[in-house]
């Protein structure tokens, strides 16, 4: 694995004098080489949007599109074949390489770039670490055991060994507390400002940021490791945390080659526009179970019809021909829909946040009001898709899904159940993740057209082709229906 390729700081600040806040991918801006020997004479704070662009590319391209058919919120149409390996489960190693290759050359080394200059301010510099954590945490919970000790040391070291995901996470916890620890440090240097592309240099935000990414990282090893969660959590409530109340999240706009990431591959000139995306009839028939009107901001209904058309999650093949609605626009879905290129990308969301704080109460893992949580959770998912407070307040008194009653396993299990209604769209590969880590929901279907034996649907990212070939630690493949370390469903 090599981590020698660091971003043009000239482009960026290109980009930054015409109004960008985004990129059109791995081949326009994340190829760019420079002199592997001189990395740290990039200017930091230019440094920095890269990484938050890297992350968006993969969290908005790679890691959208196979979560978001994993999580069966999107199936293939049938007058197309972009993702058809995808939906049979036929996953190549060669099909991970541009999203490892972002994730460690194009974010991972920056962050640790940034750590390393002195010059860096004490905000970039804790922004950094915390994103560090993030983009970490991203690629264990993708990949599994990958390289973390001799990793991002650029040409000294190509072929660097694998550590265990459990490493990879006391990393993740240990990166947030340094970068907390250098935010709360009185800046002397020029604040890093509107440079920062996901909250514009608040350091209040990135703070509740990381206590919500701790938050995260905690509950997902809980069912693996339930002492360190347990004493984790405790920790974190003790210094009374304050967590996120505002979208973590990338914006783009419509000025060529800033688009949403999805958007981007779409409209490009390989895929040239065509519809791959249709609604898979898992989290369609859900939604409609419960009565719930974000459905039509998810998807759109075919022309003159009020109701929203679906195939079965790989049912391709026994639909030729079938109109199925799209994505809306919303969720970057539909490139004929210039709207398409102006959704955002979100690393954490406000819902998310609540439904986390709602779990931890849940669990008994902190105390609260798992009432209030929830409900905050399902009204932040309805207002971030422009219906409102009366219309969220409707649906948790008609919705089954919104019944917070019974014993813990059916409140946590409507928690996340929730959780994977607001996430349509937005975070699929959360919410695949999420399905992984606890089971729920439990109406997901295995793929018509899956090649795996019965029962059998992916878990895990295969390891690149790049690594396979190049790195001499590489530890061989683990096959897609291996569960990962914190995987106990």
């Amino acid at each position: 694995m090599r981590t020698n390729n660091i971003f043009s700081t000239k482009k960026w600040l290109y980009l930054f004098l015409i109004g960008a806040v985004g990129f059109t991918g791995c081949k326009k801006f994340l190829d760019v080489n420079q002199n592997p020997n001189n990395p740290s004479s990039a200017d930091p704070t230019l440094l920095l949007p890269t990484v938050e662009a890297a992350l968006g590319q993969a969290i908005g391209n790679s890691l959208q599109i196979t979560g978001s058919f994993y999580a069966q919120y999107w199936t293939q149409s049938t007058f197309s074949s972009q993702y058809k390996t995808t939906d049979r489960y036929a996953l190549r190693n060669s099909d991970f390489d541009t999203p490892w290759r972002i994730l460690y050359q194009s974010a991972l080394i920056n962050t640790q770039l940034i750590i390393d200059n002195k010059s860096a301010g004490s905000d970039v510099k804790g922004i950094a670490y915390l994103l560090k954590a993030y983009g970490f945490q991203i690629t264990t919970d993708a990949f599994g055991d990958i390289p973390l000790t001799q990793a991002l040391k650029g040409v000294t070291n190509g072929s660097p060994k694998y550590d265990t995901q459990q490493a990879v996470y006391d990393s993740v916890f240990n990166y947030i507390d340094k970068g907390v620890a250098l935010l709360k440090i009185p800046n002397t240097l020029t604040p890093i400002g509107t440079q920062d592309m996901v909250f514009q240099g608040d350091v209040a935000k990135w703070i509740a940021f990381a206590n919500t990414l701790k938050l995260k990282a905690y509950l997902r090893i809980s069912g693996k490791d339930a002492a360190k969660a347990t004493a984790g959590i405790a920790a974190l409530y003790q210094s009374k945390p304050v967590f996120l109340t505002n979208d973590a999240q990338m914006s783009y706009n419509s000025i060529g080659g800033n688009e949403n990431p999805l958007y981007n591959e779409m409209a490009s000139p390989i895929l040239g526009k065509t519809q791959n995306l249709v609604a898979s009839a898992t989290a369609v028939n859900a939604m409609v179970r419960n009565n719930d009107p974000r459905l039509f901001k998810f998807y759109d209904p075919l022309a003159g019809e009020d109701t929203i058309a679906t195939i079965p999650q790989g049912g391709y093949l026994s639909n030729p021909n079938k109109e199925v609605s799209l994505p809306t626009a919303l969720v970057a879905g539909n490139p004929q829909l210039n709207a398409s290129a102006l959704a955002p990308v979100k690393f954490i969301s406000i819902s998310e946040s609540y439904f986390l704080q709602a779990e931890a109460v849940a669990r008994g893992f902190a105390a609260g009001d798992v009432n209030s949580l929830f409900t905050n959770g399902i009204n932040a998912s309805f207002i971030a898709t422009g219906l409102t407070s009366g219309d969220a307040a409707t649906y948790i008194t008609g919705a089954p899904d919104a019944k917070l009653t019974g014993p813990q396993d059916t409140i946590v299990k409507r928690i996340i159940t929730q959780k994977y209604y607001a996430m349509n769209g937005t975070q699929g590969f959360e919410a695949w993740t999420e399905f992984r880590r606890t089971g729920y929901p439990t109406f997901f279907t295995v793929s018509k057209v899956s090649i795996l034996g019965p029962g059998l649907r992916p878990v895990r990212f295969l390891y690149p082709n790049t690594e396979l070939v190049s790195n001499l630690n590489f530890p061989g493949t683990v096959p897609s229906t291996t569960p990962v370390w914190w995987a106990t469903k």
